[in-house]
C-alpha cells in the first residue's frame, strides 16, 4: 500500500510540475526540500511529510486530493492530469530566468554588486 501511494503521488506531482513548466530543481527550492529528495519522491521511491505534502499542493497549485489520489474527477482533466488554476504571478518566469535566479541567490554581496553592473550595460 505504502510503495502504490508513493508511486501514485510521484506521477501526480510529476505531471503538474510538467503542466507548470517547471524542473524538479524549481520545485524543490519552493518546497525547501533537497533537488535529490524531490527526484525520489517524483520517482515514487519515497512518501512526503504532511508538511511538505501541503507545501507540494502550494507550489504546484493543485488539491491534495488530486495529489493522492482521492479525487477521481472533479480536479483532473480529461486525460487524467491534475486539474490546475491559472499559476501565481511569482511562478510565470521562464525557465532561464528562474536558474539565473537560483544561482544568483547564491552570490555574495561584492559578486552581486558586479552582477548588477554587468546587466545594466547589457540593457543598454
Amino acid at each position: 500500500m505504502e510503495q502504490r501511494l508513493a508511486t501514485l503521488i510521484g506521477n501526480a506531482v510529476r505531471v503538474a510540475r510538467q503542466r507548470l513548466e517547471l524542473t524538479q530543481a524549481d520545485v524543490a527550492e519552493r518546497v525547501g526540500i533537497a533537488t535529490e529528495v524531490y527526484g525520489r519522491l517524483e520517482r515514487g521511491h519515497m512518501l512526503p511529510s504532511v508538511r511538505t505534502l501541503r507545501k507540494l499542493c502550494l507550489v504546484l497549485n493543485c488539491s491534495s486530493d488530486v495529489l493522492l489520489g482521492l479525487s477521481a474527477t472533479a480536479a483532473v482533466t480529461e486525460d487524467g492530469a491534475p486539474q490546475l488554476a491559472e499559476d501565481p504571478p511569482e511562478y510565470r518566469e521562464r525557465p532561464e530566468v528562474r536558474r539565473l535566479l537560483r544561482t544568483v541567490r547564491k552570490l555574495d554581496s561584492p559578486r552581486l554588486r558586479l552582477l548588477g553592473q554587468v546587466a545594466h550595460a547589457l540593457e543598454r
